[in-house]
């Protein structure tokens, strides 16, 4: 049907569609005013009801689309009366069947009918019109020739209707199976959304890591830089100098994280933009920035380095930024130790923090006291980055002053003897607990 709606690739409007199958059936109609072949059928002669009955058996098809069973009935009706008076010849006859352009022309009123109507009047169709039909057509057919005339009435009636009712089944699929792609389309790209929205999440959580902790740097750097401009001239200007580097390094995170949070009509998927994560391996250049600021940080690394997942690393290098944030927020330019231990034989890593507490006099902030249901927001962030890759983190002030941060990350690899967790830490708003000091296993580093 669709070939019959379009031509040379374009959409042909239905009404120009029907008007143009009534032109070529009525043309057809009209062909027995054309000289009969010699020992051809003996017709009558055309007259005024011929023309009538010839437009009646081709122009309904014009309006076949709004009326589809009437037009239906007018042209079947309209192709028996020609043959009953003569006008054209029978279906079947002594000179054999002749099939001609009226009989086409029901038989395409039959397909269209089976294609457009409804299954009730594709039903009716098949079941009464039909049959009544080709029992008309055996009547007014020659005596001895009337069981030929019903059957291939019949037979080219049915396989008309046959043919439209196929073709209607095979547009459902059609339209059911674009349906389907459709909504397969619609949930991958819902999917893929979703997926960018979650991946844009975790971005900006970890851009908001770096820039909170630049920010506290410059906090730092400018109090420290207040403090010693007076004295000490040359030690301000390298302070100004490394408040000026940590400001331009927060103001490109900053459109980093403005850019990641972005709308999804300004989206650039390009993934070479997304910022590349930390490792292990960039401690030691945040060890140098925080120097900077003032802290006095000593760093021990023992073992073997193993290769890690990225996720494990950036965990790692998480829990150091963080401890060292909170560090530099409330023990000011204090002494803090960080040991990076890799134990093959527990097939572990080992992450410690250990900071001298304020100094007297410093000016740095206390450390809050811990909620009741649990640590502050910074101490809650490092335990779900640590418990997502499978290890634990052990938090506490130490005995004499200052706090620890206790990460233990798992290696990939089998797994060695299980973690000893009967240590303890004591909470720096708890008095001390009993149990093994937390240095029983990792003494504490000399000097300290």
């Amino acid at each position: 049907m669709e070939l019959m709606d379009s031509f040379a690739g374009r959409r042909v409007p239905p009404a120009v569609t029907d008007a143009g199958l009534a032109l070529l059936f009525t043309a057809g109609a009209l062909a027995p005013l054309a000289p009969m072949p010699p020992g051809g059928p003996q017709l009558r002669t055309p007259d005024a009801s011929f023309f009538v009955l010839a437009l009646l058996s081709a122009l309904p098809l014009a309006v076949h689309r709004r009326f589809p069973l009437p037009a239906l009935v007018a042209m079947t009706a309209a192709v028996a009366a020609l043959q009953g008076w003569q006008y054209i010849p029978h279906l079947s006859g002594p000179e054999g069947t002749s099939i001609g352009p009226a009989y086409i022309g029901v038989a395409t009123a039959v397909f269209l009918t089976a294609l457009r109507g409804a299954p009730r009047t594709a039903t009716l169709v098949v079941a009464v019109l039909i049959p009544a039909a080709s029992v008309t057509e055996a009547f007014l057919a020659p005596a001895g020739h009337r069981a030929a005339t019903l059957l291939a009435e019949a037979v080219l009636l049915v396989a008309a209707w046959a043919l439209g009712r196929l073709t209607r089944a095979r547009a459902a699929i059609r339209d059911q199976a674009l349906e389907r792609a459709a909504a397969l389309e619609r949930a991958q790209e819902a999917n893929a959304r979703a997926a960018v929205m979650e991946e844009r999440a975790r971005i900006a959580r970890e851009l908001h890591d770096i820039v909170a902790h630049n920010v506290s740097l410059m906090v730092v750097q400018t109090i420290a830089a207040d403090r010693v401009q007076d004295r000490d001239g040359a030690k301000t200007h390298e302070l100004h100098g490394t408040i000026e580097e940590t400001g331009r390094a927060t103001v490109t995170e900053l459109r980093r994280l403005l850019d990641v949070l972005r709308t999804e009509d300004a989206a650039d998927t390009d993934p070479n933009k997304e910022p590349p994560q930390p490792t292990i391996g960039a401690i030691p250049a945040l060890l140098d920035s925080v120097r900077a600021a003032g802290l006095t940080v000593g760093f021990t690394t023992t073992g073997t380095p193993e290769e890690l997942p990225a996720g494990a690393q950036l965990t790692v290098y998480r829990v150091v930024q963080e401890a060292l944030t909170n560090t530099l927020k409330h023990a000011g330019r204090t002494r803090t130790e960080v040991t990076v231990a890799w134990e093959a034989e527990h097939r572990r890593l080992t992450v410690r923090l250990c900071d001298d507490g304020p100094r007297p006099g410093d000016g740095a902030a206390p450390r809050p006291p811990v909620a009741p249901d649990g640590p502050g927001h910074g101490l809650v962030g490092m335990r779900e980055r640590v418990a997502a890759v499978g290890g634990s983190l052990h938090t506490g002030a130490r005995q004499g002053g200052g706090f620890c941060v206790h990460a233990l990350v798992p290696l990939p690899g089998p797994a060695g003897p299980p973690y000893d967790s009967s240590w303890q830490v004591t909470r720096h708003d708890e008095p001390p607990q009993e149990g093994h000091s937390p240095y029983a296993r990792h003494p504490r580093p000399a000097g300290r």
